[in-house]
């Protein structure tokens, strides 16, 4: 399939996905977030596929916001819609995909940007990147779930002092409230990222996509993670990674999963 803002490449089943708007600073329009949900959803069916690495291009953003001139006029109703679609079939999508997802943050992650960040598993940002939700400079307040992953990332009044002051941090800071994983030069970034899907790659898919599950089920309402964990970790008996891995253990070799 051929897309018009993304570019996607693939290699050692390493699918990385590149927003592709530079003269925008890769800014999320409804067609680039339609796109990437077609691509998300083609790359988990992909039996090949086991990471995928979301980046945007050139040095300047990862995805720098919303593209605002989309829904500078739009009422209540139509935002409401903007933003319950665009939680369904993209930050909601992402973050319940069964194959790890890894945010190269390349430069700016700003709005909606760093709410997509967010909603990927984890994220490994440049030292050159900077990230903030600057929504209520605006006159709104993030609408793709910004309001909810960034207190379970980096804490309650953490997250009140970013939303409030519509500021940005810087990579170093990110990192040291735990709201990305690593920092590194932004030449080694993508290199980084997949030197840990390579280690990731090493381990039972079916079971990391049951961990996926089982971890998100504690931020669910409703859903009772322990019991979510229960249930993954017994499916997981009745699979033929498990039957692998363990011979593989006792037989003292490396395990070859398929993921079956």
């Amino acid at each position: 399939m051929s897309y018009k803002n993304i570019l996607i490449s693939s290699e050692n089943s390493i699918a990385t996905i590149t927003i592709n708007r530079p003269t925008k600073l890769n800014a999320l329009n409804k067609a680039t977030i339609k796109e990437l949900h077609e691509a998300f959803g083609e790359l988990e069916k992909n039996y090949e596929t086991r990471v995928i690495i979301l980046t945007g291009a050139e040095e300047k953003a990862f995805v720098a916001g919303a593209d605002i001139a989309e829904f500078a006029h739009f009422s209540v109703e139509e935002g409401v819609q903007l933003a319950a679609q665009g939680q369904e079939i993209l930050f909601n999508f992402v973050e319940n995909l069964k194959i790890p997802v890894i945010a190269a943050i390349n430069g700016f992650a700003l709005g909606g940007g760093l709410e997509l960040a967010m909603a990927c598993h984890f994220r490994i940002a440049s030292d050159n990147a900077k990230m903030g939700l600057p929504e209520v400079s605006l006159g709104v307040i993030p609408g793709y779930g910004g309001t909810q992953r960034l207190p379970q990332l980096i804490g309650k009044g953490r997250a009140m002092e970013m939303i409030m002051t519509a500021g940005m941090i810087t990579a170093d800071e990110a990192y040291r409230t735990g709201l990305v994983n690593h920092v590194v030069p932004q030449n080694e970034l993508l290199d980084y990222c997949n030197g840990i899907a390579q280690r990731i790659m090493k381990n039972s898919p079916l079971a990391i996509s049951k961990a996926i599950r089982a971890i998100n089920a504690n931020y669910k309402d409703g859903e009772n993670g322990f019991e979510t964990e229960i249930k993954s970790f017994g499916k997981c008996f009745g699979t033929e990674d498990f039957k692998e891995g363990t011979t593989a253990f006792l037989e003292k070799r490396k395990a070859i999963f398929t993921g079956e």
